[in-house]
């Protein structure tokens, strides 16, 4: 047996979302990990003697949910009401103590006209557990210390970092724990969880997320092969196909109220990566037909016809489309709030609430819920504790560019498959299939003139015109158009947004240059993009990339370099990037808005190297900056490693709230800051993070020999005014092995003041508030 039971640590404290999942070094695989599983405690949000509010009719029952308790009804829509939890998923994370026909008693015993806060807080308390606690952690007994990786990072502190990073891996393993579901004593039947059970091993991403998600697995499966932990790569495809087997499909996450959606197909991605790194060709026996499972339920559910007004050529395109007439468990008094917001002059109908649930959900499932991408009128504005952009939410009608990309190399991967198990007339099936959606993609989003991709819009026939991080995922998936091909310029280009941002901000690359509030906009960068962007720069070949960078004319920025449109935003309309300091801007217009250009680099972005050409030069650079991200933040938040990087002093973790904390792997970034995590959205940011995790070591192994320890802010910097916007100053622990280029401007001068307080502070309290 490849894993053995640890035991789990459980506390009852108050949820802190940056604190949920503290983490460790690296461990041996006979020491059990020790797992802090935080529980929330329910708090009472009104005086106890209050009733609650009133409330509009239950919404129907979701035929997809299967559940009286963690479904669409009166009792989850009664105890949200209450507000007795900051984040809605808490609540329907925790299994009950009592059977489910004994909860259903408690409750319809007080829900009355004149249920009171302190009710439903005592219902609460005396009828349900704490969330997380049907899993269990567990040892992975082929852990190595040393995964081979390690030998191609060649800076100490790089290296060290990269081991402590795959270190974490032992603290976000977890099995189904049937047995911990009901405590001892229950008088009578089975106490009830919204817990999809899996029989084998799998990695939560951390804090919130207390389940196994689809599309996260994608990344930390980069990272768990370069750990070579191949077992645990083998048991999540495994979880993946019970659940095709199950339900016809891969859910979202592995909770019954994710059983209305899916996530982005990434599936045979995960599966043909696996094969190539383990050479287990075993597993395709039952992973094939699964496969043809997969696929068949996004042609049958989530496909339809496509005629381009460009071509008048008719595709079947995919896009992302929920069923669904009820908010989303896991965010219901965020959806109710945003259907029933009582400053609306109008109310909506049934029927318009109904839609706008379907569309909250389909945001979900495409993974960037949520994103004035897809917004119809992403900016009009709205009291602190309504959103009204999200009730203009269009995803339904929307042909992704990012969707479609997918499926197209998932046909691909499959046809290489079904090769290699000389199952040649299904390989031919599938790359029919992978060269229509690749006309499609070429001819519905692809825009020559401004050289990026954009989605389609049915609504009005035409392409958007936002630019997103998803112009890349064509190239990630290998179809790149004949204009980037043939012309150096044209292959620039492409990237030349990406050259911008790291010339102009500390960060990495944002999914939008709108500042919306969601968290799928700037200023805010996700891991899984850079991973995108790195392997989008890596299908071009050589014969277009081998040149020198382009520069702007005298007096420009490299905003000057962007193709004629390519953004859709003016330069002096782009986000600020605040120095260190008062709260002050970088310049936004002209060649002093590239703070961070170098000679030859840019700030945090590695060592350049004589003929270098601007493609390697840009993976260099994000690379590196990438990893300054997680590590400087991590620092910040009480990271340290023995002999190579101190921990900060009491009043520099302060800053970040961190004095008791002992670092943290956010979930996303800011593309302004290196030492903090990005914000917005309806959750506050969370730590752990398995695709955190997994991109850090991908590019550790991918770049190890040209990464460089970073200079990582002055947190006591952040919150005193500087005597200079140019005077150099290394964050304390930092090494100062940074070389070269690299000294001669110091990234502390730039950094903003600390977003760690906003999260925290006004995000957290937000939710509180709602």
């Amino acid at each position: 047996m490849r894993y053995t039971t640890a035991a789990v640590v459980l506390t009852s404290a108050f949820l802190q979302g940056a604190h949920a999942l503290p983490q460790a070094a690296p461990s041996s695989a006979t020491a059990p990990p020790t797992v802090v599983i935080s529980t929330a405690v329910a708090s009472p949000s009104a005086p106890l003697s209050s009733t609650l509010p009133s409330q509009v009719p239950v919404p129907p029952t979701q035929p997809w949910c299967p559940s009286s308790i963690f479904c669409a009804g009166a009792l989850i829509q009664t105890v949200n009401l209450a507000r007795l939890f900051p984040d809605s998923k808490t609540f329907v994370d925790k299994p009950t103590s009592k059977s489910s026909q004994q909860v259903l008693s408690d409750f319809n015993a007080i829900n009355n006209n004149s249920v009171t806060e302190g009710d439903l807080l005592n219902f609460v308390n005396n009828d349900f557990r704490g969330e997380g606690l049907e899993l269990e952690a567990v040892t992975i007994a082929d852990f190595k210390d040393e995964p081979s990786f390690l030998g191609s990072v060649t800076d100490p502190l790089i290296k060290a970092f990269s081991q402590t990073v795959h270190g974490f891996w032992t603290q976000l393993v977890r099995n189904t724990n049937q047995t911990a579901l009901c405590p001892e004593g229950t008088t009578s039947g089975k106490c009830e969880s919204s817990l999809i059970p899996l029989n084998h091993t799998f990695v939560v991403p951390g804090g919130r997320f207390r389940e196994q998600y689809y599309w996260d697995s994608y990344w930390i499966i980069q990272g768990l092969i370069e750990s070579e932990l191949f077992s645990t790569v083998n048991d999540t495809l495994q979880n993946f196909m019970d659940e095709i087997e199950n339900f016809g499909f891969i859910p979202n996450g592995g909770r019954i109220y994710y059983l209305d959606r899916s996530q982005p197909p990434l599936f045979i991605h995960m599966l043909s990566d696996y094969v190539a790194a383990s050479n287990d060709t075993s597993i395709l026996k039952r992973a094939l037909p699964l496969a043809e499972k997969e696929l068949k339920w996004w042609a049958d559910n989530r496909t339809l016809n496509v005629t381009s007004p460009f071509t008048n050529r008719t595709y079947a395109m995919a896009h992302y489309a929920v069923n669904n007439s009820a908010p989303r468990p896991e965010s219901y008094l965020e959806d109710y709030l945003t259907a029933n917001d009582p400053t609306l002059s109008t109310p909506l109908t049934e029927q318009e609430r109904a839609d706008l649930y379907a569309e909250l959900a389909t945001g979900a499932e495409t993974g960037w819920d949520y994103s004035t991408r897809w917004m119809a009128q992403p900016l009009i504005g709205g009291s602190n504790n309504t959103n009204p952009a999200l009730r203009t939410l269009n995803i339904r009608k929307t042909i992704p560019v990012c969707l479609n990309s997918i499926l197209y190399k998932a046909h691909t991967l499959l046809a290489d498959l079904y090769d290699a198990q000389k199952q040649n007339s299904s390989a031919t099936t599938h790359r029919s299939a992978a060269s229509t959606f690749r006309a499609g993609v070429l001819d519905l989003f692809w825009d020559k003139s401004k050289l990026a991709f954009y989605d389609f819009n049915l609504t009005s026939n035409a392409r958007n015109s936002l630019f997103t991080s998803a112009t890349f995922y064509p190239l990630w998936n290998g179809i790149v158009p004949d204009e980037v091909l043939s012309s150096s310029a044209n292959a620039f280009g492409v990237f030349a947004a990406l050259n911008m941002v790291l010339n102009r901000y500390n960060g990495t690359f944002p999914v939008t240059f709108l500042e919306s509030g969601q968290q799928w906009d700037a200023p805010n960068a996700w891991p899984p993009h850079q991973h995108i962007a790195l392997q989008a720069l890596r299908a071009l070949p050589s014969n277009v990339t081998s040149g020198a960078f382009p520069t702007p004319d005298a007096g420009k920025s490299t905003f000057d370099l962007l193709p004629s449109g390519q953004i859709g935003v003016d330069e002096d309309a782009l986000p600020g990037q605040p120095i260190s300091g008062a709260g002050a801007n970088a310049t936004k217009t002209g060649s002093a808005a590239d703070i961070n250009r170098l000679n030859g680099t840019v700030v945090n972005g590695g060592n350049a190297t004589s003929g270098e050409g601007w493609a390697a030069a840009l993976q260099r650079q994000l690379a590196n900056r990438y990893v300054a991200s997680t590590l400087c933040s991590w620092h910040a938040t009480g990271g340290q490693i023995p002999n190579l990087l101190p921990r900060l002093s009491d009043q520099e973790l302060n800053v970040t709230q961190s004095v008791t904390n002992t670092g943290n792997m956010f979930e996303k970034f800011s593309t302004s800051d290196i030492d903090s995590a990005g914000r917005g959205g309806e959750y506050t940011v969370q730590a752990g993070f398995g695709w955190t995790n997994g991109v850090l070591l991908w590019v550790a192994s991918t770049y190890g020999d040209i990464l460089v320890a970073p200079q990582c802010p002055d947190l006591l910097a952040q919150v005193q005014t500087t005597t200079s916007p140019t005077t150099t100053a290394t964050g304390a622990g930092t090494s100062s092995t940074a070389s070269g280029n690299q000294s001669t401007n110091a990234a502390s001068s730039f950094s903003a003041v600390s977003s760690f307080t906003v999260f925290m502070g006004v995000a957290f309290a937000a939710l509180l508030n709602l």
